[in-house]
């Protein structure tokens, strides 16, 4: 339903949650009665679900409570009795909501039970930030960073604890100590206490911000080149230094031709509108088996400047990546359609049928596309399948027909119903046959 509320029809909106029981358009309606101050009717909204007991619902009344200056009837709504304590997750909802109430210093004691699990660590920083309490904080997590130093250092393998150690970085960058944070954080890199990228990824991005860039320089011309290397382009590019950061990656790629490294450099080349640069950096992975290669990062970010994608589909370094030919014929296809060549679109496509959409609403697409949204309506309109009425829901909600388009829109329950129809169908056994007759009785 975002589509009706990009095209202001928040009333819409809020008669399909109150009429179809749709519960997707009481959580966006409620969420946009709240940024305009509608608390009580957004309480209206959500109270039907509510009402029933829906986990979901009892929290995000309780969120619309707290905003409404309910307090303390929200944290009733949603407070966990000993079996929830017990849960990360009830616990985090909960500290979330109590930080939104005030309560920062209960929430923290919520979660300190739990925080032997890194995941919750992170939201303990996550939920404190802005809120006093970085001292307490910091307090908290150092004696996880110290056990995953030690942990690190005799060469074990489990690196659950790994986060505390980026994580203890990450609150003394926050509390203006930046220094220490250089310090802790690079004698962990140096003496290789640290199990994933993620650690030298968080380290490099810490220099990043701090325009430590001689020993980011350092740090992504080493051995780490393939984690860091974009990230200090990146950093040298935000400091005005875009030349430089071009040179290092061709350097990079004439000493190591890592597929990385073409991505970033010919997405830095499109970035600044050298497209036949692009092009040229990027052509010897067009060919590779597999889709993330160099050809998709080049094209979605030509989608919406459909003259470029098509010269792009037609530069003679530009061949289809093996086994997925259809990419191409696709973007060609949607590139021909922005540029209102709705019949050149539609003979690209059935030339190359794609096997897994329904050709009738690949036409209504690319009709709208190319801005013909009455005929592609007319090609919707006598499907009737479950995936083309949600296509004339957008088409309808696009020609100002809104009312329409929420009638013709399937509801939650024939959505599932018409998903579990194609899942069913999957696992049904296949029919024997003989002389091509089935096997299988007539009745």
């Amino acid at each position: 339903m975002n589509l009706l509320l990009e095209h202001g029809h928040l009333d819409l909106v809020i008669q399909a949650a109150e009429e179809r029981g749709e519960w997707f358009c009481a959580e966006r309606a409620a969420q946009e009665l709240c940024r305009s101050g509608g608390f009580a009717r957004a309480l209206e909204v959500m109270e039907p679900f509510a009402a029933i007991g829906w986990r979901p619902a009892l929290w995000a009344k309780a969120g619309i409570l707290v905003q409404a200056g309910g307090t303390d009837e929200a944290l009733d709504l949603v407070r966990p009795d000993e079996e929830g304590r017990a849960s990360q997750y009830v616990c985090r909802d909960f500290a979330e909501l109590l930080v939104m109430a005030g309560g920062v210093d209960e929430a923290i004691d919520l979660l300190i039970p739990h925080l032997a699990g890194g995941w919750i660590r992170s939201v303990l920083v996550e939920v404190t930030e802005g809120q006093g309490r970085d001292e307490r904080v910091l307090e908290l997590i150092a004696p996880h960073a110290e056990a995953a130093r030690r942990a690190l250092g005799r060469g074990r393998q489990d690196f659950s604890g790994e986060d505390a150690l980026v994580l203890q970085a990450r609150m003394l960058e926050r509390m203006g100590r930046v220094g220490e944070a250089f310090c802790l954080l690079g004698a962990d890199i140096a003496a290789e206490r640290y199990g994933t990228q993620n650690t030298l990824t968080a380290y490099a991005e810490l220099l990043s911000r701090n325009g430590r860039l001689d020993d980011l320089r350092e740090l992504a011309t080493g051995q780490h080149a393939h984690t860091v290397l974009d990230i200090f382009a990146g950093a040298l590019r935000d400091h005005g230094r875009a030349g430089e950061a071009e040179t290092v990656v061709r350097e990079a790629i004439a000493v190591d031709d890592w597929f990385g490294y073409r991505v970033w450099l010919s997405s830095a080349l499109l970035q600044d509108g050298r497209l036949d640069d692009a092009i040229t950096v990027a052509e010897p992975g067009f060919s590779w088996y597999d889709c993330s290669n160099l050809l998709a990062p080049l094209v979605y970010p030509l989608l919406d400047r459909p003259e470029e994608l098509l010269y792009f589909l037609d530069h003679p370094l530009t061949v289809p990546h093996h086994g997925h030919e259809e990419f191409q014929h696709w973007w060609r296809a949607f590139a021909l359609a922005s540029l209102g060549r709705a019949e050149e679109a539609i003979a690209v496509v059935e030339a190359h049928p794609d096997p897994w959409t329904d050709p009738r609403i690949v036409r209504a697409d690319l009709l709208s596309i190319a801005g013909h949204l009455a005929a592609a309506a007319a090609e919707l309109q006598d499907l009737g399948t479950i995936k083309a009425r949600e296509a004339l829901f957008e088409v309808l909600v696009r020609q100002g027909q809104a009312a329409e388009a929420v009638t013709a829109h399937p509801t939650v329950a024939e959505q599932r119903a018409a998903k579990q129809q194609a899942a069913d169908a999957k696992t049904q056994p296949v029919p024997a046959r003989e002389n091509g007759y089935s096997l299988e009785p007539p009745f």
